[in-house]
């Protein structure tokens, strides 16, 4: 009986890919779509964006999956593709800040439980470069020294950035409880 795609090892469907198995393909995209749009979300903080650094991301993914060496898992090695394509996409952006009023006291008020929901919107609230330190570090589980190398910025940079970020949400929080 042959094996279908869905219960493939990661080298059998790693091998049926790279012998341009349609089937095997669309499973491969399957089984790390939702994951990886997760994350490019999370970095893009838009969801055209992130739909555009995932179809970008699995076309590189397609397109190398003959040099992926084993040294990590697929799942990792994917995850750092998707990085690469976000922050690559935000250096080409023209960096324009959106100015938002704020509406002092229009806050929710949650009692003494934080809703996932606006843990998730306060990430999302944060500037560019703590959202992206905090996201990596944080969520991903990335080291500073991972950081700085996939940023371009020292220890020291992804440090601060990490600090400011938690120190930003913590407000956010304390706001609402």
């Amino acid at each position: 009986m042959p094996i279908t795609t869905t219960r493939m090892t990661e080298q059998e469907l790693i091998d049926a890919c790279l012998a341009r198995d349609r089937l095997a393909q669309r499973e491969l995209y399957n089984r790390y779509k939702n994951a990886m749009y997760t994350l490019a979300y999370r970095v893009m903080n838009d969801t055209e964006l992130a739909q555009d650094v995932l179809q970008e991301g699995f076309v590189k993914v397609f397109r190398n999956l003959h040099k992926f060496r084993k040294q990590s898992t697929l799942g990792a090695w994917i995850k750092t593709i998707v990085i690469r394509t976000a922050l690559s996409k935000i250096k080409r952006m023209p960096r324009f800040e959106e100015i938002q009023e704020h509406q002092y006291g229009s806050y929710v008020d949650w009692g003494d439980h934080i809703h996932v929901d606006y843990l998730e919107k306060a990430i999302q609230s944060l500037p560019e470069g703590y959202r992206m330190v905090f996201v990596l570090i944080e969520v991903e589980g990335y080291s500073h020294k991972e950081v700085a190398d996939l940023l371009g910025i020292s220890v020291g940079t992804s440090k601060s950035q990490l600090f400011y970020a938690k120190k930003k949400l913590r407000q956010l929080i304390n706001r609402v409880s």
